[in-house]
């Protein structure tokens, strides 16, 4: 399958979050497609060392961009633009990890709602009405989770501010759809159990269940090319069945008035561990 008509040779792709991960991954994969790649992240010194490392013929440029700070955000895109002259791909990836529970530190809370949320916000909102008047195909993928739809207990925060990047890449696809003559697609990237730096803080080595970030790309890219908007990662643990079955768990508690979160209730327990045998 052929990819995304943004995903071209002479091109450009601007990452954010493109130190490490998924981020990483997808920067090196757009540049051997032959696009030039602007690799954006909060950390600097690992920003230049990633971009030093990215394979391909293509042009790059690292730009240190805190995503939270609008203003920053605002120059990622005027150096861009400058430099480039357009932007084809727009991947808002940043992210912080989690650790803010319903009654936790109340700072902690702040910087993962301004990283995780502010910062899709104001990728989409300073880059996509730049992208649209270029009349060309282009494409703006940020970066969900799935704790974004089920909403697993203990790490609310982070829970909040990926269900707001669904909402808020939803309404993207709506707008962009909804726009005379408009060539930019939105897309809803949710990765399946992946060994990122996230998971290198607890352990060493990739678990048997996790994705490679490459992995995640190899499955994104031809993804895209189908048109897909939710595009919904398995994993070595998770098969796309059991995904679907505990989304639909989820989205069932509203329908059939059952306790929020009742795939952790005790009283739901046995009705779900016969929904879904594998009860993760």
């Amino acid at each position: 399958m052929s990819n995304h008509p943004a995903l071209a040779s002479g091109r450009v792709a601007v990452v954010t979050g493109a130190a490490s991960g998924i981020g990483l991954a997808a920067a090196q994969r757009f540049a051997a497609l032959g696009m030039k790649v602007c690799l954006a992240d909060i950390d600097a010194d690992a920003l230049e060392t990633a971009a030093a490392g990215i394979g391909g013929t293509a042009e790059t440029l690292a730009i240190p961009t805190d995503v939270s700070d609008r203003s920053q955000v605002e120059r990622l895109r005027d150096k861009v633009l400058d430099r480039f002259g357009e932007v084809a791909v727009l991947m808002n990836n940043a992210g912080r990890e989690g650790g803010g529970s319903l009654f936790g530190d109340p700072a902690r809370w702040r910087a993962i709602l301004d990283t995780n949320l502010w910062g899709v916000v104001h990728g989409v909102q300073v880059f996509g009405p730049a992208m649209i008047a270029q009349n060309s195909p282009a494409a703006i993928i940020n970066t969900g989770s799935k704790q974004g739809i089920t909403c697993p207990p203990g790490d609310t925060a982070y829970n909040v501010t990926k269900s707001g990047v669904k909402v808020v890449t939803e309404a993207l696809a709506h707008e962009l759809r909804n726009t005379e003559g408009c060539q930019v697609t939105a897309h809803l990237l949710i990765p399946g159990f992946t060994f990122t730096g996230f998971t290198r803080v607890r352990v060493s080595e990739k678990p048997p269940g996790a994705w490679t970030p490459e992995q995640v790309i190899d499955f994104m890219l031809p993804a895209m090319a189908a048109g897909d908007f939710y595009i919904l990662c398995p994993d070595n643990d998770v098969t796309r069945e059991m995904d679907e079955k505990r989304i639909r768990w989820a989205a069932e508690d509203i329908i059939r008035n059952r306790p929020p979160l009742s795939r952790w209730h005790p009283l739901y327990k046995e009705e779900f561990e016969k929904f879904d045998p594998n009860k993760g």
